[in-house]
C-alpha cells in the first residue's frame, strides 16, 4: 500500500471515529448539564399555600381560512396528509368540491 493510500485509509476511518467522539461527548455534556440542574446540593424545602384562582373562558381566537392550491397529479386524501388531518374534514371544509372534479391551482381549504 502506498503512502497516499495508507492516508486516505486513515482520514475515511478516522473521520466518521472523530463524529462519534464528539457527538458523545456533547451528548455527556447535556445530560451533566441537566442533572446538576435538576438537582441540587443544598437541601430544599417546600412551602405549600393554598390560593384559589378563578379562570375565565373566552373564545379561541378566531384563525383565519388557510388556503391549499393543488398541483398536478394531487388529491385530497394527498392534502390531508400533507397537513395533517382527515379528507372528511377537508370535505367539510370544502362542501362545494368534487373530489373527482380537482383542478390544477385550485385552491382547498385546509384550515
Amino acid at each position: 500500500m502506498t503512502k497516499r493510500g495508507w492516508r486516505a485509509e486513515v482520514k475515511r476511518y478516522a473521520a466518521p471515529v472523530a463524529f462519534l467522539a464528539a457527538v458523545t461527548i456533547a451528548v455527556l455534556l447535556v445530560r451533566s448539564g441537566l442533572q446538576t440542574s435538576s438537582s441540587s446540593t443544598e437541601p430544599t424545602t417546600l412551602a405549600t399555600t393554598a390560593t384559589t384562582t378563578t379562570t375565565t373562558t373566552t373564545s379561541a381566537r378566531h384563525r383565519r381560512p388557510k388556503y391549499y392550491r393543488l398541483r398536478a397529479g394531487e388529491t385530497i386524501s394527498d392534502v390531508a396528509l400533507r397537513f395533517d388531518t382527515t379528507v372528511e374534514q377537508l370535505m367539510s371544509l370544502n362542501p362545494k368540491i368534487k373530489p373527482n372534479q380537482l383542478r390544477i391551482g385550485q385552491p382547498i381549504r385546509v384550515r
